[in-house]
């Protein structure tokens, strides 16, 4: 496979909320807010990037936004493409991290709800060995429609495509039936548990694989502190623990997981051996702050 991969997803700022303690409404509560780089594409290319892989992105921003984060992508190593909005802003997310390191978010998508058609041209798949597509790009019907026009040209050209859920609260609201009509023809989805049981209706990992696999050649589990779980059509799957870590903040530890389990592949490793490069990066995420490698300072 050609070590080359296009990432097609959101960009947003995070600002990262750490309350001192609990909450209350109608008051004050102490808390390190900062704003760090994320959305989840934009989180899984430079991940890959950090992993040695040649990572490009695609996504939307404010105009005003295109030099900066051109340049910031490319100071990770990642080659941006990135349109420029004139009347919707970066996106932006607001993170609230728990003291057990679990997080919640209030999200305004901004320019990436208006991704279009001309700003993913097939020109874009030119030397890719993969194209990956962030769920977030799919929520949206412009968006959606550019997005399935471009994964409709990597498969006239032989290119695979992996797709990561990304949102149990956005599936929730286009329901789990659109969502995979949306994504047929994938060759590889990375559901975490929540999403997994959304998409098929079982709580099981067995059902849940089962009634993916029907679908889609092969399945990443993401199963949090539970490991993760690699399947594929007529072999046996493979799971293996998740690493003992104390978590900070669970912000793109998904998608450190998937690039690293992507980057693993990409250089010839087994599918055993591509699950623990996934864990081990996943574990890295969450014992750390922030959504991305350069963002994080422990």
């Amino acid at each position: 496979m050609t070590a080359s991969i296009l990432v097609v997803g959101d960009v947003i700022t995070d600002i990262l909320v750490m309350p001192e303690g609990p909450m209350v409404r109608g008051t004050d509560t102490a808390a390190s807010i900062r704003p760090l780089p994320g959305g989840s594409g934009a989180n899984q290319a430079v991940w890959l990037a950090a992993m040695g892989v040649d990572a490009h992105f695609a996504g939307r921003v404010g105009a005003a936004d295109v030099t900066r984060l051109t340049r910031y992508f490319e100071g990770q190593g990642v080659a941006a493409h990135l349109a420029g909005d004139d009347e919707q802003p970066t996106g932006t997310l607001i993170c609230i991290v728990d003291p057990d390191g679990e997080r919640s978010f209030l999200t305004d998508r901004g320019a990436n709800a208006r991704l279009a058609a001309e700003d993913l041209p097939a020109e874009l798949l030119e030397g890719h060995g993969r194209l990956h597509v962030s769920g977030y790009a799919l929520f949206a019907p412009t968006p959606r429609a550019a997005v399935r026009g471009l994964m409709d040209e990597a498969a006239r050209r032989g290119i695979p495509v992996s797709i990561d859920p990304a949102s149990t609260g956005f599936l929730a609201a286009v329901g789990p039936d659109a969502f995979l009509d949306w994504i047929a023809g994938a060759d590889m989805v990375f559901p975490n548990a929540d999403e997994a049981e959304l998409l098929t209706g079982h709580a099981d990992p067995d059902a849940q694989i089962a009634a993916l696999l029907a679908r889609f050649p092969r399945v990443v589990l993401k199963r949090g502190a539970a490991g993760a779980i690699y399947a594929e059509r007529g072999r046996q799957a493979v799971t293996l623990p998740a690493l003992d870590v104390r978590a900070r903040d669970t912000t793109g530890a998904g998608d450190a997981f998937l690039a690293g389990f992507i980057a693993a592949q990409m250089r010839g490793e087994t599918p055993e051996q591509a699950l623990a490069a996934a864990i081990e990066a996943g574990a890295r995420a969450v014992g750390t702050i922030g959504a991305q490698p350069a963002a994080m300072n422990g």
